[in-house]
């Protein structure tokens, strides 16, 4: 297994969208990217950790690529916008991905130089490429937080859609594309 670990707002979106990858063993919400250890939700909600709300993939890449995993998640959050998703503000929501490898960094700008200019108005990629830290689980309540609460409000209202546009654009990478 391998491991990726991206922020792009909201981990409960992303988290809802990876699981449903096929080669994706496992989904992780947490934290990465700041400078305190074991920091809570209610801190990193502050911004005042400096760490950003992100999920940590363990993938099989000889059943889905990094660049696959890379493809997926800039379609599935607006990497244009800097500590911004949405209604979300602050750099605890930013575009991030926290690389593992050499090798994790080059397929991250490949795919970056590639998506440039695909985006509305051409505006650019803001996302911030960094060597992953230590990651932080967050709170056993936030795990599969869409999958046991699809009726709650922002699951209902922003969640739902995006993992219906995602299912529709990546249905051959899904694990039960029936579904």
């Amino acid at each position: 297994m391998a491991l990726a670990t991206f922020a792009g707002g909201c981990f409960w979106c992303l988290e809802a969208v990876f699981s449903q990858l096929k080669g994706v063993d496992r989904v992780e919400s947490g934290y990465c990217g700041g400078f305190n250890a074991n920091p809570s939700y209610e801190e990193v909600c502050s911004g005042s950790t400096g760490h950003a709300e992100a999920v940590r993939i363990s993938f099989d890449p000889l059943q889905i690529s990094y660049r696959q995993l890379l493809h997926v998640f800039f379609a599935i959050h607006d990497p244009t916008t800097r500590n911004r998703q949405g209604a979300d503000v602050g750099t605890q929501y930013r575009s991030a991905i926290f690389v593992h490898s050499p090798g994790q960094r080059l397929d991250a700008r490949a795919v970056i130089d590639e998506l440039s200019g695909a985006f509305p108005d051409q505006k650019p990629i803001v996302t911030e490429i960094a060597d992953a830290t230590e990651f932080f689980p967050a709170e056993s309540y936030h795990q599969g937080y869409f999958a046991t609460n699809p009726a709650q409000g922002y699951c209902a209202f922003v969640i739902s859609p995006k993992v219906s546009a995602f299912r529709r654009e990546f249905a051959s990478l899904l694990k039960r594309p029936d579904r």
